[in-house]
């Protein structure tokens, strides 16, 4: 018997820190586990005995990524529980500084996380060198998703401006004329990135998933709509805990989720688009139909290419949102405490981000969930991990660990949500 291992102690170009181990046999694969080894941060406990009002701001400490999605699912459980319903101009703010989100996460996956990698550079300051044009393309694009959430959340990161029942602060349509004009140039850019990240070279590799996604037949989904799947699924967020079950595996800091009875499901950019293509605008769906895709994809390799879409899309609904938006004559409707219990469902960047709170009659939290959606797609990575390796296994182990380390990639996953990852152990036998 013969062992061989290669160990790689960070995975540059992800958030988190985790690490991935695979065993072989006869070059067949034996086992793999996607092993999360970054300590919980035990927010749901940290919640319990606080005020409702709090959650949004402390929720948003999760992730310095995506916080916006975790204030907008834990202001949308709140609203739930106490029985409020934002509508009109704040309703759509919200889902404006939802596309600030999207288009700086997206872009930052897209060109200095991921593009390396199918372009064959170890990270995007050496791809700069040879790529330059492109990479200052892909850092103006992303400053304009941190100036909506500047403008809206009052910060870059971890914004101040969310209360439950809407804002703390709104403002008159012309403190967003100069973001109209950014918003018009970041259109342009994102519809470049389409058609650029289309020519990426992309290894054939089609699974058969069961997406899982958010749906609104009025609007391509961010904060609002039914939980559905390409398999019949089809709930409302309040029953979430009865389809879908968080376990611990013994090699994960982070809980693994699957569908009760079905086991692996995938969340995120590929799922949203292949479920709610329909709901893209006209020119969106046009560039993405120009780039070569199909109304659904299967390749989580072409995932930079949906993500690219997204971003044409948050910044085309942006615009859409300021064209036609008046300051409310309110920043937020009055929200009195009471017992309550309360879910919320939301689409972060990387998939659906769902919250569940129980409030006692002074609106303080008695128990909270919260589950993130790398979380979500762990054991889908595991199983995507197990088919592709084989094909790649006459590999040397350097250019295979590259291979699993770009495979893991395509679900941008944020670890310390769930967590400089990966640890990489290959055992051959």
């Amino acid at each position: 018997m013969t062992k061989k291992t290669i160990k790689v102690d960070y995975l540059a170009r992800v958030e988190g820190e985790g690490g991935l181990y695979i065993k072989m046999k006869d070059d067949a694969v034996v086992d793999v586990k996607l092993k999360i080894f970054e300590p919980p941060r035990f927010f749901e406990a940290l919640l319990r005995g606080r005020d409702f009002k709090e959650a949004p701001d402390i929720t948003a400490r999760i992730c310095g990524i995506c916080p916006v999605a975790y204030q907008m699912s834990a202001v949308h459980a709140m609203e739930n529980a106490l029985g409020v319903k934002v509508k009109g101009p704040l309703r759509d703010l919200r889902r404006l500084l939802y596309c600030g989100e999207w288009i700086e996460s997206h872009t930052l996956h897209i060109y200095m996380l991921h593009a390396p990698d199918f372009l064959g550079y170890p990270d995007a300051i050496k791809m700069a060198k040879d790529h330059k044009e492109i990479v200052e393309r892909g850092l103006k694009l992303k400053k304009a998703g941190n100036q909506i959430v500047s403008l809206l959340g009052g910060r870059e990161i971890h914004p101040i401006n969310v209360r439950v029942g809407g804002f703390y602060k709104v403002f008159p349509k012309k403190d967003f004329e100069s973001l109209i004009e950014t918003l018009k140039w970041a259109r342009e850019a994102a519809l470049e990135t389409v058609r650029w990240t289309a020519q990426l070279p992309f290894p054939e590799f089609e699974q058969d998933y069961e997406f899982v996604a958010l749906h609104n037949p009025e609007e391509y989904p961010f904060n609002e709509g039914r939980i559905i799947s390409n398999r019949g699924l089809d709930i409302d967020c309040s029953e979430y805990e009865d389809h879908f079950q968080e376990s611990h595996v013994e090699h994960s800091n982070a809980l693994h989720s699957v569908l009760k009875k079905r086991g692996a499901y995938f969340v995120g950019p590929m799922a949203r688009y292949s479920l709610n293509f329909d709901q893209l605008s006209p020119m969106v769906r046009e560039a993405a139909l120009e780039a070569g895709l199909q109304k659904e994809c299967r390749n989580p390799f072409k995932s930079i290419v949906i993500r690219s879409v997204e971003v044409l899309y948050a910044c085309d609904e942006a615009l859409r949102i300021l064209g036609s938006y008046e300051k409310p004559e309110r920043p937020y409707i009055p929200v009195e405490p009471k017992e309550g219990v309360g879910f919320s469902c939301t689409e972060a960047p990387r998939g659906i981000l769902y919250h569940h709170y129980r409030l006692d009659e002074q609106g303080k939290i008695l128990d909270a969930k919260i589950v993130p959606p790398t979380s979500q797609n762990q054991k889908t990575i595991e199983n995507d991990l197990w088919k592709f390796v084989p094909q790649h296994i006459h590999l040397p182990q350097e250019e295979l660990t590259w291979q699993c380390e770009q495979a893991i990639r395509n679900y941008d996953p944020c670890i310390s949500c769930a967590t400089h990852f990966l640890k990489l152990d290959i055992e051959r036998t």
